[in-house]
């Protein structure tokens, strides 16, 4: 099965993500304008007529910008937990999204779409709830997971399952510490229920790193408070310390406002 995976915008300005196969494609979460989505998708040589769901971590509008128009012009149906939904439907420019591309799913039980198995897995963030995604397609194993304050334990468990992994980066500890944003921010950052900082995400992915895992990317990195150069910096030396190589996986900076390359495998 040959896949592709293309991230269209990763950061606190919107999130998206494509992951299609020969017969179509899902994206996970619409926190961008459903224009820009069809646009990016045109330039990778994809249609948004080949997008057959949509899957939402949660309620934040940096995740949900543009399933008002994807669901009332495109008439996608959005996949996400029955509380992610309650909070979603409670924005007043969503409450009137057509019924019926509502699906609610049940949090670490399996369900087919576009086909690929895919697994919700709760994630600690500052929303009702948030979700991570395993997505499995033949042998490929899908890990997303871009807004969460520290690993818990089921997180933990699907990270080191994946075989393509895309995991938060957010931010640089001195960059926040010396950063503008008032304490409140910061602590909020840095919280359990904020996002993860380099140095976290790094020391995770050098003590799980495994065999099958070709690819890590790096997403939702903050503008304020990370720069591309010192994620890919702490993972280095990280991995360097703990004796671990680096020349497998590929390991990619998703780009914040603008698309990233398009990824191709062999499933």
């Amino acid at each position: 099965m040959k896949l592709a995976f293309y991230s269209l915008s990763s950061g606190n300005s919107g999130n998206c993500y494509y992951l299609g196969n020969e017969s179509g494609g899902i994206l996970i979460d619409a926190g961008i304008s459903a224009r820009r989505i069809c646009s990016y998708l045109k330039e990778a040589g994809l249609s948004i007529d080949r997008i057959m769901g949509i899957l939402v971590t949660h309620n934040h509008y940096d995740h949900i910008m543009g399933l008002n128009t994807l669901t009332k012009k495109y008439h996608i149906p959005v996949y996400s937990s029955d509380t992610v939904w309650k909070n979603i439907l409670s924005i007043s420019t969503l409450k009137r999204m057509p019924g019926d591309c509502i699906r609610k799913i049940s949090v670490q039980q399996k369900f087919q779409l576009a086909g690929f198995d895919i697994e919700a897995f709760p994630v600690s963030h500052d929303s009702p709830e948030t979700l991570g995604f395993h997505i499995c397609a033949g042998s490929r194993r899908f890990t997303i997971v871009t807004d969460l304050g520290y690993i818990c334990k089921t997180a933990a468990m699907f990270i080191a399952a994946a075989y393509f992994l895309v995991i938060e980066s957010n931010y640089d500890e001195q960059m926040l510490i010396n950063g503008k944003y008032p304490p409140y921010l910061k602590n909020r950052i840095r919280g359990n229920n904020g996002h993860l900082d380099n140095q976290h995400t790094s020391d995770f992915l050098a003590e799980n790193s495994h065999n099958g895992l070709s690819h890590i990317c790096l997403a939702h990195l903050s503008k304020e408070n990370n720069t591309p150069e010192k994620a890919l910096e702490t993972i280095r030396n990280t991995f360097n310390t703990k004796g671990k190589s680096l020349i497998s996986p590929a390991l990619i900076v998703l780009k914040r406002n603008v698309p990233s390359e398009i990824i191709h495998l062999e499933g």
